[in-house]
């Protein structure tokens, strides 16, 4: 049968079955012994250069160093000119997104992209390492630690983000036999942690101290951690393996098993039972992944992994389990036998696992044609099955093809279907485009269901870039082809690359055509576009775009010119002068004078006047040429050259002259108690202060009516509770408004004898009524009240004194008198 072949080629440790099936024929013409090596995860690029401490034979190459990427099959991606300074090269390894780090003896670290182009900026360790030469490097995802000839630790978490620490020191008398590091994620304090193999035992150091653990287990000569950070293999010193020697290399073959390799020879070691050996002739390079380990060698790409049980149910040999029964009754099928509707009978219960068995079967091979059989079989047995999950065959199919076209040689992407679903199609896609693979990536974007937003977006501004010698026209056009593919997407970001690249021009072409103004006009103020960018921030209706291109273009222009940009567009000027009143008073004076609007200039005076006078100072200094007088006399000045602000300009006068007056009343009083008042309190003011002079000066100034004055000094008087004179001004003549004013004044100072002399003077009867009342002399409002014959009087009078029974009375009594009811 077919799978007495297949299994053939598994070797069998303990219970489980390990494969190693060759996945590529390398393409190249590399010598691992002689270069190191870095190699991605995720069938990821090879980095390969050649090992500074190696003799050269200048004969049989140059002396010159260079960087070499190739893809997983050995195909050269790129070459790269290694002319770095700062030592010898330590150690190199990719990061999760593909960028390869190399850090050499002083420190610092230099990172290529795939294509061989270095990427700004480099990282440095930092100057304990002009002293210290770094001597060893372990790498993990993001992340490195380093170790110093002195024996130091030193640390950078992430090198997206650099910022290198040091470790605790270890206090190490001699280097370490081993190192291994546990990740951030994985750890209880989120810190690393480095494990050093010392003596016996094993050191666990952080940033925050040092711990020893596993006294008595060693020394260790070799020890490697699992992906999730759970498990530690180590190699003692006495080789109680099969070798006194510690292995050249020490990895993890997914959770299961350990590897170990020695020069020629591999070892696959598990928990239990006798280990399995592989010989080379040829070194070789472990790379571990989730699922397994890629072995590359001079020649070969192998992957060595535990045979999926599904797997071994249909190919292990003299299998009678469903799976295997069913893949058989195809082959049967196929030769016509009835043996095959002989196997259906016998597995008619099992027949879904069955099913599922081939599907996930299929899944994990890497061989096209086995594929294709396993989903055959498992088609047949869906045909007499109804209880099946169709979707998940669909599925296979679609996930195999995508991986099947990035296994092809020249894309050299060797993911398992393990490898293929943890690290996710987009990111795949990612991969994909960054490798300038665009054509694959949309293909599968498009087959997976993703939007190619990302794909043409990548293709669009590597495209730019590549191709300087195309006229910007021309290239637009190409260019417009693919991106109206795809709806939503952003033009100005094609348009920025554009203007990166210093294509000015066809970046405008490309930002004409983006729908949505915020990402248009913030690139249009980029490449120099002012007015096209506020025209687009205006018609938006924005006003955050409108203030961005305002600040811009106020940044750049000089005043006059700016001042005509804004005057051309209402919304903008606006939005201008809005912000000016706030902020830039002197700003929007000038843009004031310059469009001929001399009262918004005079206001702004104004209010700069009264901004002014909340300073405790602004009433100091020369009464006569303090700044506020002198700011408002310019606004008096600039609304009398408009006739349509008359009363503004004689209202600004005033205030003038009123400032100046109570300047120099502060100033002969030495009491700053007049600035910012009225007119009225600053009469009050010199009456209560007895400065009767100058209260009439400012009646004079002013033009203070008779009226005004009288109830402006009564009250000042009783203010001041000068009563012999509050009646003596009463008779100086008759009062042109009465004596209202002077019981008004003696009431609110509560001084019922005093208002006594002015309520019976009172001609008007209800307010003669209405002031005995406010005193409490009931008897005499009645009278009043009784004289006025005003019932609706008596009603509220009886109100004010409803406390007082008898007076409330005396009240009724005259209101049945008048026959109020």
């Amino acid at each position: 049968m077919a799978g007495v072949s297949v299994a053939a080629e598994w070797q069998l440790q303990h219970e489980s079955y390990y494969r190693k099936p060759e996945i590529y024929s390398m393409q190249w013409q590399v010598d691992l012994s002689r270069n190191k090596i870095a190699c991605a995860p995720f069938g990821g690029p090879i980095a390969v250069i050649r090992d500074d401490a190696k003799i050269v034979q200048l004969l049989a190459e140059s002396a010159l160093r260079k960087l070499n990427i190739y893809n997983s099959a050995g195909i050269l991606l790129s070459s790269t000119r290694w002319d770095r300074p700062g030592g010898r090269l330590i150690g190199m390894s990719w990061t999760d997104d593909q960028t390869l780090v190399c850090v050499v003896q002083d420190g610092t670290v230099y990172r290529y992209n795939i294509h061989g182009e270095i990427q700004e900026p480099n990282i440095s360790l930092g100057s304990e390492f002009l002293e210290q030469n770094v001597v060893e490097c372990v790498f993990w995802g993001n992340g490195m630690v380093c170790l110093t000839e002195g024996y130091q630790i030193f640390c950078i978490s992430d090198f997206k983000n650099p910022n290198p620490c040091k470790l605790e020191d270890p206090l190490l008398e001699d280097y370490p036999l081993c190192i291994a590091v546990i990740e951030p994620q994985y750890t209880m304090s989120g810190n690393v942690e480095v494990l050093l193999g010392v003596n016996d035992y094993i050191l666990v150091v952080d940033e925050d101290g040092i711990q020893k653990v596993g006294e008595g287990i060693g020394p260790l000569q070799k020890m490697v951690l699992t992906q999730n950070g759970k498990f530690l293999a180590s190699f003692t010193h006495d080789g109680r393996l099969l070798s006194a020697l510690p292995p050249e290399q020490l990895a993890w073959c997914g959770m299961h098993s350990v590897l170990l390799y020695w020069d020629e020879m591999l070892l696959v070691v598990g928990p239990f039972g006798d280990p399995v050996r592989y010989l080379y002739d040829d070194p070789i390079i472990l790379i571990p992944e989730c699922d397994g380990v890629r072995v590359l060698s001079n020649t070969s790409m192998e992957f060595l992994q535990l045979v999926p049980e599904s797997t071994v149910s249909i190919f292990s040999i003299a299998s009678t389990k469903p799976p295997a029964l069913l893949y058989d009754a195809l082959d049967f099928f196929d030769k016509r036998s009835a043996k095959a509707d002989d196997n259906l009978r016998s597995i008619r219960s099992n027949l879904p696992e069955a099913v599922e068995a081939c599907i996930d079967a299929a899944g994990h091979e890497f061989d096209v044609s086995r594929q294709r059989t396993l989903l055959k079989a498992a088609s047949y047995g869906q045909s007499f099955c109804s209880h099946v999950q169709r979707d998940r065959f669909q599925e296979m199919c679609k996930t195999l093809r995508v991986l099947n076209a990035v296994r092809n040689y020249e894309i050299g992407v060797p993911l398992s279907i393990q490898q293929y679903k943890l690290l996710t199609a987009p990111v795949l896609i990612g991969r994909l485009i960054n490798a300038h693979q665009h054509l694959l990536a949309l293909r599968i974007s498009d087959y997976t269901g993703l939007s190619p937003e990302v794909v043409i977006m990548h293709w669009a501004c590597a495209k730019i870039t590549a191709s300087p010698a195309i006229h910007d026209a021309a290239l637009l056009e190409m260019l417009l082809d693919k991106l109206k593919l795809c709806k939503g997407i952003s033009y100005a970001a094609v348009a920025s690359q554009a203007d990166k690249s210093g294509r000015r021009k066809l970046a405008a072409m490309l930002v004409e055509h983006e729908p949505r103004s915020s990402k248009q006009v913030p690139l249009l103020l980029s490449i120099g576009e002012e007015d096209t960018a506020l025209m687009k921030a205006t018609e938006s209706g924005d006003t955050d775009l409108v203030y961005l291109s305002l600040f811009h273009i106020w940044q750049k222009s000089p005043p006059l010119e700016f001042f005509g940009t804004i005057q051309a567009r209402p919304l903008a000027r606006d939005l201008f002068i809005t912000y000016a009143r706030c902020y830039k008073h002197e700003f929007l004076k000038d843009f004031f004078l310059s469009t001929g609007q001399l009262q918004d200039v005079a206001l702004l005076l104004w209010k700069e006047s009264w901004e002014l006078g909340k300073n405790p100072m602004a009433s100091r200094g020369s009464p006569l040429h303090g700044p506020r007088i002198k700011l408002i006399e310019k606004t008096h000045s600039l609304f009398a050259e408009t006739k349509e602000h008359t009363f503004e300009s004689k209202a600004a006068e005033e205030h003038a002259r009123l400032l100046r007056i109570q300047h120099e009343l502060e100033v002969s009083t030495k009491q700053t108690i007049f600035v910012d008042s009225s007119v009225s309190d600053t009469i009050r003011t010199c009456i209560a202060l007895g400065n009767h002079r100058a209260a009439m000066k400012v009646r004079s100034e002013f033009k203070v009516s008779e009226k005004r004055w009288y109830w402006l000094k009564a009250f000042a008087l009783a203010t001041k509770r000068d009563w012999d004179a509050l009646e003596k001004f009463s008779k100086e003549k008759r009062p042109p408004i009465g004596y209202r004013p002077f019981v008004e004044a003696c009431i609110d100072a509560d001084e019922k004898s005093e208002a006594l002399k002015y309520i019976p003077k009172l001609t008007d009867l209800t307010e003669r009524a209405e002031s005995y009342a406010r005193i409490g002399m009931a008897k005499e409002a009645a009278d009043a009240a009784t004289q006025s014959k005003d019932g609706e009087l008596l009603g509220r009078l009886k109100l004010t004194f409803a406390q007082n029974a008898a007076a409330s009375s005396i009240f009724d009594t005259l209101r049945d008198r008048l026959g109020v009811s």
